[in-house]
């Protein structure tokens, strides 16, 4: 393997990673609090159609980015809504979630593209061209795009708030004993809502950077192509950690990103063994390291005020 192809590789681990970056913050807070968001894979596909769309429609990157964080709200919403409110079954509403938006992102981009050849403006690199020319480091850190370097700095963030504020204390409180919360004066549904609409947010944001990180267009048939599955299981294997999530995340974005390098390069494995790279690293970590990591104790239990 060449010295280019190895920095092209990194370069592409980073700009890979950070869509699952994005969409691992929200749902590490979400599941935090007990609620497995699993229609993220649905929303994050939402999120890139939306993403696209907008910027096609006005022109505007920014504006496309803020269309995107609003669809993210709403949908996580309805998803508060109908686990936290209505108590139903958190695995199947967020398959139904999924499914919708597998169908419905198809059907809109018909419309909107129909023998169009849709493709837009993507995010701005965040250093002067000079800088990409610096011998290693320009290709890898220099050239990303602005998004790659906010995922990178969000999960910092992220383990600040759950670690070091009292709402992250309260977020960690409602999902390890929701009944002693709510004795203690909080409002676990109400934080609940917060989580889960959180987890909807970067769940669009990281479909939006997904699409207008680098491509500049979206794909019909599932896009996303189950980074939102991956996702929940760096959760997991990161122990609901930021930090230690992200950490998972780079490695499944490094998978991502050799498979298609050894695809570009001529590999005599077949292509399909290769996409099934990252997904079998998935399932090996997950096998690893989830005995080792400490469950949320209402993980996935619906809450019921009435409970004593």
């Amino acid at each position: 393997m060449s010295f280019d192809l190895i920095i092209d590789w990194l370069q592409a681990t980073l700009r890979w990673s950070a869509p699952l970056l994005l969409v691992s913050i929200g749902e590490v807070f979400a599941e935090r609090s007990g609620i497995i968001n699993m229609g993220i894979e649905g929303i994050m596909l939402s999120g890139a159609l939306c993403g696209i769309a907008i910027c096609y429609l006005t022109k505007s990157v920014t504006l496309a980015v803020l269309v995107t964080l609003l669809l993210g709200a709403v949908l996580g919403m309805g998803v508060a809504y109908l686990t936290v409110s209505r108590r139903t079954n958190q695995v199947v509403t967020g398959l139904m979630i999924n499914m919708l938006a597998l169908g419905a992102t198809d059907l809109l981009f018909g419309l909107l593209s129909g023998s169009r050849h849709v493709r837009v403006a993507t995010f701005p690199t965040l250093f002067p061209k000079s800088f990409h020319s610096i011998p290693v480091v320009g290709k890898i850190l220099f050239q990303q795009p602005v998004s790659t370097w906010v995922a990178f700095i969000l999960p910092f963030l992220a383990a600040l708030v759950l670690y070091r504020t009292t709402w992250g204390l309260n977020v960690r409180s409602v999902g390890d004993n929701p009944q002693a919360a709510a004795t203690a004066g909080l409002s676990v549904i109400k934080i609940k809502y917060q989580t889960v609409i959180l987890s909807g947010i970067f769940a669009a944001l990281g479909g939006c950077v997904l699409t207008l990180g680098e491509v500049g267009y979206f794909a019909s048939g599932g896009m996303t192509g189950g980074r939102g599955f991956i996702v929940m299981a760096a959760v997991v294997v990161g122990g609901w950690d930021p930090l230690r999530t992200a950490a998972a995340c780079i490695i499944f974005g490094a998978a991502d990103a050799a498979q298609l390098r050894f695809q570009a390069v001529g590999s005599v494995i077949p292509y399909q063994f290769l996409q099934m790279l990252p997904y079998v690293i998935t399932v090996i970590s997950l096998t690893i390291m989830v005995k080792r990591s400490r469950v949320p104790k209402t993980w996935g239990a619906a809450y019921d005020p009435e409970d004593v």
